[in-house]
C-alpha cells in the first residue's frame, strides 16, 4: 500500500505543478457554465406560469384517471408537474421541501370503482400549514366531481342507446365540454410556493455538464506524468524493483481519482453555494455519482496515459475523448430534447449515466434510487477503462 501512494504522491505533485491542471479543471468549467447558463437561461424572467405545481401519479393507467388528467390539466390554478419514474416517496418530500403545492396519486382501481358506484378516494399530499393548500384541494375535488358527473352522464346515455360505444363516446364528450364551462372563475394563485426559474434550471444543466466536459479534458495533465514517466525512463527502472505492475496502475490511478473528485467537490460546492444548484437536495446521492464519475473519468485517463506515447498523442486523446463524450452524452444539449434514437445512442457514453445522476437530484427532483442505475452504469464504465489499461500495460512494458 505504501508504493502506492508514494506513486499517487509523485504524480499529484507533478499534476499540481503544470499550469494547465488549474485551468482545465476549475477556470474553464466556471466560465463555461457561466456561459452557457445565461446563455441558455436568458429567458428566465420572461412570462412565467402562476398556476400552482402539482405533483400527479397515475397508479391505475385507465381512461377514466386519463380524464382526471386532463381536467387538472385544465385547471386555471393548478399546473401539474409529471416527471418519469418518481414515486410516492418523491412526492412527499417535493411537497415537505415546498417543491410542490401538493400531489395527486390516483390508486390502483380508481376507475372500476367510479363504474361501480363506489369511487375511491384520490391520495393527496399536502401541507396543511401552507396556505395554497385549501386552493389547492377545492381545485381537485372541483376537477373529481366533473369526472363523476361525466361518467354518470355517460351511464345514463348509454343505457338509452344500443349503440356498444355510447359510454366512450359519451363520457369523451362530457369531458370536453368541461374544458368550456359555461361560468369560469378567475382565480389568482399563491406566492406561497415559487417557482424555479429558468436561469436556475439551466444552470442545473450546465453545471454538471461543463465539470463533467472539463474533468476528461483535465486527463491531459495526468497522462503527460504517465507518458513522461515512460519516456525518462523512470517506469522502466521502476519495474525493476520490488514494486509490481498492479502497484504501478492503482498508484496512477489513485492520483488520477484524487484529482477529479477533488475537482467534483470544489465545483459542486461553487454551483450549490453561488448558482444555487441543488445538488445536496439529497447529499449522499450527489455524493454516490460524483465517485462513481471520478472512477468512470480516472480509469479513461490511466487509459489515455498508458496508450498515448507522446506528448502531442496525450492531448489528442484526450480532446477528442472530451468533445465526443460530451456531444454525445448530452453535455452541450440535453438529450431530453432530442429523439429517442439520438438518446439511445447518447447513453453510450458515460457522461449521458453521470448527467442523468446529477440532473436527477438536482433538477428532477427524484429520489436517491433514481441515482442507483447511473451510478452502476459509470462504475461498469469504470472497470472498463481500467482493465483495458492494465491489459495494454502488461503488453506494452516488459517485466
Amino acid at each position: 500500500m505504501k508504493r502506492i501512494l508514494d506513486i499517487a504522491q509523485k504524480d499529484l505533485t507533478q499534476i499540481i505543478r503544470n499550469r494547465m491542471t488549474l485551468l482545465f479543471l476549475l477556470i474553464m468549467p466556471i466560465a463555461f457554465t457561466l456561459l452557457f447558463g445565461y446563455a441558455f437561461g436568458g429567458s428566465g424572467n420572461a412570462n412565467t406560469d402562476p398556476r400552482l405545481p402539482v405533483g400527479y401519479l397515475d397508479q391505475d393507467n385507465s381512461s377514466l384517471s386519463q380524464g382526471l388528467r386532463t381536467l387538472l390539466a385544465g385547471s386555471t390554478v393548478l399546473r401539474l408537474d409529471e416527471k418519469p419514474g418518481r414515486s410516492s416517496s418523491d412526492l412527499e418530500i417535493l411537497v415537505k421541501d415546498g417543491k410542490l403545492a401538493a400531489a395527486v396519486i390516483v390508486p390502483q382501481g380508481y376507475s372500476q370503482s367510479i363504474l361501480s358506484g363506489t369511487p375511491l378516494k384520490l391520495i393527496v399530499l399536502a401541507d396543511s400549514t401552507n396556505p395554497s393548500t385549501a386552493t389547492v384541494e377545492n381545485a381537485i375535488l372541483a376537477s373529481t366531481n366533473r369526472l363523476l358527473d361525466a361518467v354518470r352522464t355517460a351511464q345514463i346515455i348509454a343505457q338509452t342507446t344500443p349503440a356498444p360505444a355510447a359510454f366512450d363516446q359519451a363520457l369523451s364528450d362530457a369531458l370536453d365540454s368541461w374544458q368550456y364551462p359555461p361560468i369560469q372563475i378567475n382565480s389568482s394563485a399563491s406566492t406561497a410556493v415559487k417557482e424555479p426559474e429558468n436561469q436556475a434550471m439551466s444552470m442545473a444543466h450546465s453545471s454538471p455538464a461543463m465539470m463533467l466536459q472539463f474533468a476528461i479534458a483535465g486527463l491531459l495533465s495526468a497522462a503527460t506524468v504517465i507518458v513522461n514517466e515512460r519516456r525518462n525512463r523512470s517506469l522502466q527502472r521502476l519495474l525493476t524493483t520490488a514494486t509490481s505492475r498492479i502497484q504501478i496502475l492503482l498508484g496512477h490511478y489513485m492520483a488520477i481519482f484524487v484529482m477529479i473528485f477533488g475537482q467534483f467537490v470544489l465545483l459542486i460546492t461553487f454551483g450549490q453555494v453561488a448558482l444555487k444548484v441543488d445538488y445536496l437536495h439529497i447529499p449522499q446521492a450527489t455524493l454516490l455519482v460524483a465517485v462513481a464519475a471520478a472512477a468512470c473519468v480516472s480509469g479513461l485517463g490511466l487509459l489515455i496515459g498508458i496508450l498515448a506515447k507522446s506528448n502531442e498523442q496525450a492531448t489528442i486523446f484526450a480532446l477528442i475523448p472530451m468533445f465526443v463524450l460530451s456531444g454525445l452524452g448530452g453535455a452541450w444539449v440535453p438529450l431530453e430534447v432530442t429523439g429517442a434514437t439520438f438518446q439511445a445512442i447518447g447513453h453510450l457514453s458515460p457522461v449521458a449515466w453521470a448527467m442523468d445522476g446529477f440532473e436527477n437530484i438536482t433538477s428532477r427532483g427524484l429520489g436517491f434510487n433514481s441515482v442507483l442505475l447511473p451510478a452502476l452504469a459509470l462504475a461498469g464504465y469504470a472497470f472498463l477503462f481500467f482493465w483495458l489499461a492494465a491489459w495494454r500495460f502488461w503488453r506494452t512494458e516488459e517485466g
